[in-house]
């Protein structure tokens, strides 16, 4: 029981993975500037996190689903997949979107002509 949620998360992140290749979202579409912003990302929200934690505001739940396994006091190993899966998934629905909005957009253009 203690690996599901970390599980969860991977599969998940597989999920992005697969999103952004079919679509070329995010690394796909430039493989370069994704090493640098998803990275960044996550760094931003472990900064973030760690300040939570030093000023008591962020705790650590206990729960069966996760292993245990701690990066810092109160910071679990699946925060950091967690937080790349939250960069991951904001990157591909801000390239994703656009395309979304654009493809209805010529639907709606083809079916008034």
């Amino acid at each position: 029981m203690g690996l599901l949620y970390l599980l969860g998360l991977l599969v998940a992140l597989t999920g992005m993975v697969v999103l952004d290749r079919r679509f070329r979202l995010f690394f796909w579409r430039d493989a370069r500037r994704a090493r640098v912003v998803l990275p960044v990302g996550v760094v931003f929200f472990l900064v973030w996190d760690v300040l939570g934690i030093h000023l008591g505001i962020f705790f650590r739940g206990e729960t069966s689903f996760m292993t245990g396994l701690q990066v810092a006091p109160e910071l679990p190993v699946e925060e950091l997949f967690f937080l790349t899966l939250l960069c991951y998934l904001t990157m591909n629905l801000l390239a994703g979107v656009p395309l979304l909005l654009s493809r209805m957009q010529v639907g709606r253009d083809e079916r008034s002509s």
